[in-house]
């Protein structure tokens, strides 16, 4: 049976290209994507709920499916107000998960982030850590928790320090084996393509993928 997905955080650097293989996937017949604007692309599968964030209840019968993806996310640079912050990477994640699951969704799969952690002293980390504690709460048939490093591919800002790092990874990613494997930087579109996999698996319980694992779901072809 072909599956609807609802999806989160659309035109981010994840949610872009998990769009697009949503829509090229032969086993969703609907993209349903949560959106502030439209996007600038019309697509037969595709649906676009234009909202306000701050009032997603009131939009709530309009947000069903069967796959719920949640790559909403911030940074600082872009959001320095550390409330609207929280926002983005707490309230309307957990806002979204609470609405979908009365609805009849089974699945959520959620973008956090390496070193996620409720007890954290670091502000990211620990609002990563908190979403993904009281994610939990809500009771999903499987929730699928994604924490990628850094994430390689072309960005929409020119950020010179990130790519310099990009591609300082690209040269150190072959030496950090065994344990050192999650830290290696990871191509957009493999965390979007793991996803996707995960998505077409009946699975139940919590799962927590740290990067390498990201990486050996979306390269595997057995």
């Amino acid at each position: 049976m072909k599956k609807k997905a609802i999806l989160l955080g659309a035109s981010g650097l994840i949610g872009s290209s998990l769009l697009t293989q949503l829509l090229d996937s032969p086993e969703y017949e609907a993209v349903l994507v949560i959106v502030r604007k439209k996007l600038g692309m019309e697509h037969q599968k595709l649906k676009q709920l234009v909202v306000d964030f701050e009032r997603l209840n009131d939009f709530a019968k309009e947000i069903t499916g069967d796959v719920v993806f949640c790559c909403l996310g911030t940074t600082k640079s872009k959001t320095p107000d550390l409330d609207l912050y929280r926002k983005i990477d707490y309230l309307y994640p957990l806002d979204a998960a609470a609405i979908t699951q009365a609805n009849g969704a089974k699945q959520y799969h959620l973008i956090s982030s390496i070193g996620a952690n409720p007890n954290s002293s670091i502000f990211y980390s620990r609002t990563k850590g908190e979403t993904e504690r009281d994610l939990q709460s809500i009771p999903f048939q499987s929730i699928h928790i994604y924490r990628p490093s850094l994430l390689d591919g072309e960005r929409k800002e020119h950020r010179s320090a990130e790519r310099l790092m990009i591609g300082v990874m690209r040269v150190l990613n072959p030496i950090l084996i065994g344990a050192l494997r999650k830290y290696r930087s990871i191509k957009i579109e493999n965390v979007a393509l793991a996803m996707l996999k995960v998505s077409l698996k009946d699975n139940e319980g919590v799962f927590i993928y740290p990067s390498d694992k990201i990486e050996k779901i979306a390269t595997n072809t057995t």
